[in-house]
C-alpha cells in the first residue's frame, strides 16, 4: 500500500514537505524552510516527524528556500540518499543554502552573545556550511520530460513549471505490490505572463494531484495595467525627486524586473538613469540566470538576442552593490534612483536599510512585486494598518506611496491554476490543495467545485492512500 503524508506547506504557504511511502521505500517531496513570523519560523527547529536516516530519496521541485531550506538539516540528522532536481536548480540550490547557513550562523552568534551575558543556554544554528556541502554532494540531475527510475518501482519525470529557473512539476509513477498509481505535485506553478521562462507544461493524467493555491483567492491584475502602474510610479517618483524602493526576491523576481525595466528603457519610459541591485545573493542569481539564457522563452526576439551578453547590455544604468560599504553609500542618495534589494518580504537583508531611509519620505515610492506572507514586515506595510513601524531599532513614519504590482508574481493566479488543473479529469483524479493560506485554499476549492472538482484541504499530519 502506498501512502502520502502532508507535513509542510499545508494550511500555509511555506515549509513545503510531503512524505510518500510504498511498501518498500520512503520518498520526500521537498524539504522547505518555514518563513514568516517567529511562531511560524519556530517550526524549523522541531524534529522531523520521521527518521531522516530511513528516507530513500528526496525529490526537489525547485530552489526557493521554502522548498529546499531544511535539506541540510535532513542530512545533519542522518539522511544519506540522493536529492533529485533539474540541472538548472543546482547552482541556485547551492547559492540559497549557503546564504541560509551564513545568515543562521550570524544570527546565532548574535543571540548567543546576549544569552551568554544573561547566563542562559547557548544555541546552535539549524545547520552549518559543512552540512550544506554534505547535502550538495547528494544531488543528482534529471532532465525535463525524461522518465527516470529513481528507485525500484518509482519513476520520476520533471516537467517545466515556469516559476523560477529550473523549477519543475513533479510526476511520480509508482508500482507497488502489483498496483500502479500516478502522483503529480504541481510544485509552484508559474505565471504564464512571465517574461523569461516557458509556460508550465500541461499534464492530463494523475490518480492524485497536489495543487498549489498561493493565489487561489484572486486573479492578478492585467499585465498591461500593472506595467502602466509601474510606469506611472516611476514617472511620479522622478517628477517628485524621490527614490523607488523595490523589495525583490533574489531568484526569479529580480530577473523579471530587469527584463521589464529594460523594456521600458527601450520605449523611453524609464526616467531613472541609475538602478542599483543591492543584494549579493540577487547578483549571483542574476549571473546564474544569464548563464542559462538558453532556457528562456523566445517571446521577445530582441531580448533573446541581447540576453547572452548579460543584464547590463539589456538594462543600461544597472549597477551592482556587492559590499557593505557600497550598500551604505546608497543611503546618501535622496532621490532619482531605483533600489532593488532583498529580502522580498522585508524580514531581513539590505531592504530594511532602504526602508529606514526612504519610507518616511513623501516623495518615495515602495513597489511590492511579490507575495507577502502573514507576519512579515512587507505584509504589514502592504496592509497599511500602521502609521509607524520600528525598523532597525528606529521608529519610522509610513509616508511613502505604496504600490502592489500583482501581475509580476511568479505564481499562477486563480484563473491560471483552474485552467491548468482542468486538463485533468476530475472524475479520475483526487485533488488536494496545498501551499496556500486557508482563505486562499478555500476560495480555490469553491472555484474548483464549480468546475466539477471535489478538492480536499488536508491538515498537517493527514495521511492518505494512493
Amino acid at each position: 500500500m502506498t501512502t502520502l503524508t502532508f507535513i509542510g506547506a499545508t494550511g500555509q504557504v511555506t515549509g513545503s514537505n510531503y512524505l510518500l511511502e510504498t511498501s518498500t521505500h520512503r520518498i520526500l517531496l521537498d524539504c522547505g524552510m518555514f518563513q514568516g513570523g517567529k511562531k511560524v519560523e519556530a517550526q524549523n527547529t522541531k524534529d522531523f516527524p520521521f527518521d531522516p536516516s530511513t528516507i530513500d530519496a528526496v525529490v526537489l521541485s525547485h530552489a526557493h528556500i521554502d522548498h529546499c531550506g531544511r535539506l541540510p538539516k535532513l542530512v545533519k540528522e542522518g539522511y544519506s540518499g540522493s536529492v533529485f532536481s533539474t540541472k538548472a536548480s543546482f547552482p541556485l540550490v547551492e547559492l540559497m543554502l549557503k546564504d541560509s547557513a551564513h545568515l543562521m550562523l550570524r544570527d546565532t552568534e548574535w543571540e548567543n552573545k546576549r544569552r551568554e551575558r544573561a547566563g542562559k543556554k547557548l544555541l546552535e544554528p539549524l545547520y552549518t556550511i559543512e552540512d550544506v556541502e554534505s547535502l550538495l554532494d547528494l544531488r543528482k540531475a534529471i532532465a525535463y520530460h525524461e522518465a527516470n527510475e529513481i528507485l525500484p518501482g518509482v519513476t520520476l519525470t520533471f516537467h517545466e513549471a515556469g516559476h523560477i529557473l529550473g523549477s519543475a512539476i513533479v510526476e511520480l509513477n509508482i508500482t507497488d505490490q502489483g498496483e500502479s498509481k500516478t502522483l503529480v505535485f504541481s510544485g509552484d506553478l508559474g505565471n504564464p505572463d512571465s517574461p523569461l521562462l516557458r509556460d508550465p507544461s500541461i499534464l492530463t493524467k494523475a490518480d492524485v494531484l497536489l495543487l498549489e493555491s498561493t493565489y487561489g483567492d484572486r486573479d492578478h491584475k492585467q499585465l498591461v495595467n500593472t506595467l502602466d502602474e509601474l510606469k506611472d510610479a516611476l514617472a511620479k517618483a522622478a517628477k517628485s525627486g524621490g527614490n523607488v524602493i523595490i523589495p525583490a526576491f533574489a531568484v526569479g523576481r529580480t530577473q523579471d524586473l530587469f527584463y521589464w525595466l529594460g523594456k521600458l528603457h527601450r520605449e523611453g519610459a524609464l526616467p531613472q538613469q541609475k538602478i542599483y541591485l543591492d543584494s549579493p545573493m540577487a547578483i549571483s542569481a542574476s549571473e546564474i540566470y544569464a548563464a542559462h539564457s538558453h532556457l528562456f522563452n523566445l517571446d521577445d526576439p530582441e531580448f533573446h538576442k541581447i540576453s547572452p551578453q548579460g543584464w547590463q547590455a539589456w538594462l543600461p544604468g544597472l549597477s551592482y552593490s556587492e559590499t557593505a560599504e557600497q550598500s551604505m553609500a546608497l543611503n546618501r542618495i535622496e532621490g532619482g534612483a531605483i533600489f532593488i534589494a532583498g529580502s522580498g518580504m522585508c524580514n531581513g537583508g539590505r531592504i530594511r536599510h532602504h526602508l529606514k531611509y526612504n519610507l518616511w519620505r513623501r516623495n518615495a515610492h515602495i513597489l511590492f512585486v511579490g507575495y507577502q506572507a502573514e507576519g512579515t514586515l512587507g505584509r504589514t506595510i502592504v496592509d497599511g494598518k500602521k502609521s509607524t513601524l520600528k525598523i532597525l531599532g528606529t521608529e519610522v513614519n509610513v509616508a511613502a506611496h505604496i504600490h502592489t504590482l500583482g501581475a509580476l508574481s511568479a505564481h499562477a493566479d486563480q484563473s491560471q491554476i483552474l485552467a491548468w488543473a482542468n486538463h485533468f479529469n476530475p472524475k479520475k483524479t483526487r485533488l488536494y490543495l496545498i501551499h496556500g493560506e486557508p482563505d486562499a485554499s478555500r476560495s480555490l476549492q469553491s472555484a474548483l467545485k464549480r468546475n466539477g472538482w471535489q478538492a480536499k484541504l488536508p491538515k498537517v499530519g493527514k495521511k492518505i492512500t494512493l
